[in-house]
């Protein structure tokens, strides 16, 4: 019966049909079409493996060569780190030697600053000379025919300036080459020592050579008796009139005291401008600076509530700076010259 039930499966199609329906469901007549679709997935699958597995590889190839930058980064960081150290070590050498140069220049210094008092010290015996000399012109504007014989004192005066001048130059020359070699001073320290010794030598000359004049002019003044500040008060009324229009009939030294100071004026005297009541102050000095303008500056603002009329501001020498005419034009005063020129 087996066998006729297989030949009959073999044979009859109707047959076999009629089984197909009784034996197998829906489910597994669709198991076909499901098979394919999983297939399909399948298919999908590997090919998508693949593509992850060249995705991998291509990690991979990547991740390797980071690792050989990463290597060579390594061994770069390494000689920058060598680098470094030579670095550290080239720049404490490098602040040895400033701290040795630093001990250098302050050793330097220290004689610059001695240079520097014994100028002071020169500029201030230049100074009591021309004071000095300033007295040369006393018996001159008093004598018969004043004014020719004020000439020719000034003239005197201005040659023996010329010469003061001539020798400050030259000392001022041998400054400027001790300056220079102070520059080099590794290179030139022994000529640094010439020059200084040789400044010197100019310094006791120009000494000597003050002191003989010192002597003369204390000669000289003994016979006259004209001071810079009588010779102030001739010149300065009748500049101030020709260049200023200021008429002021003369000038006095005069005291005022303030908050119980007394303060000293060399040149006071009180007059008109252009209709308008003005008072001159100032002062006489044989060389004449910006801090000098300054000065006399800050001491007519104290006295400016005890004048009467607006203050006009006088400095009077024989050497005017070219500090103190700058001074003089920001700050708004006059400073004169004793030939007669002023700022």
């Amino acid at each position: 019966m087996r066998e006729e039930f297989l030949q009959l499966l073999r044979t009859d199609q109707a047959f076999r049909e009629e089984v197909r329906r009784y034996l197998l469901t829906e489910e597994l007549l669709a198991l076909p079409g499901e098979f394919e679709r999983l297939m399909t997935m399948v298919k999908e699958i590997i090919a998508s493996l693949g593509r992850i597995t060249k995705a991998v590889q291509h990690l991979a190839e990547a991740q390797a060569r980071t690792e050989e930058r990463v290597g060579r980064l390594e061994e770069r960081v390494g000689r920058l780190e060598e680098a470094m150290v030579r670095l550290a070590e080239a720049q404490a050498r490098t602040e040895e030697r400033v701290g040795r140069l630093e001990e250098r220049v302050g050793r330097l210094e220290e004689a610059m600053v001695r240079l520097a008092e014994a100028q002071a010290r020169t500029e201030e015996r230049v100074g009591r000379l021309e004071e000095a000399m300033a007295r040369l012109s006393e018996a001159q504007a008093r004598a018969e025919e004043r004014v020719g014989r004020l000439e020719e004192a000034m003239a005197r005066l201005s040659e023996a300036q010329a010469r003061a001048e001539e020798r400050m130059g030259r000392l001022e020359e041998a400054m400027a080459q001790l300056s220079a070699a102070q520059a080099r001073a590794e290179a030139r320290a022994e000529e640094l020592t010439q020059a200084y010794a040789h400044m010197q030598e100019v310094m006791r000359s120009l000494v000597q050579q003050v002191g003989q004049l010192g002597q003369q002019v204390g000669r000289l003044s003994e016979v006259v008796g004209f001071t810079l500040e009588d010779l102030a008060r001739e010149v300065t009324p009748a500049y101030l009139a020709h260049h200023y229009g200021i008429h002021v009939k003369e000038l006095e030294r005069r005291f005022f005291t303030i908050e119980g100071e007394e303060i000293e004026v060399d040149l006071y005297g009180e007059g008109w401008r252009d209709g308008e009541q003005v008072v001159v102050i100032g002062e006489v000095r044989s060389r004449i600076y910006g801090r000098d303008v300054e000065a006399i500056v800050r001491r007519v603002q104290d006295l400016r509530s005890y004048v009467v009329g607006a203050p006009v501001i006088v400095l009077f020498g024989f050497v005017i700076h070219p500090s103190a005419r700058e001074a003089a034009q920001r700050l708004g005063a006059i400073v004169i010259s004793s030939s007669g020129r002023g700022s």
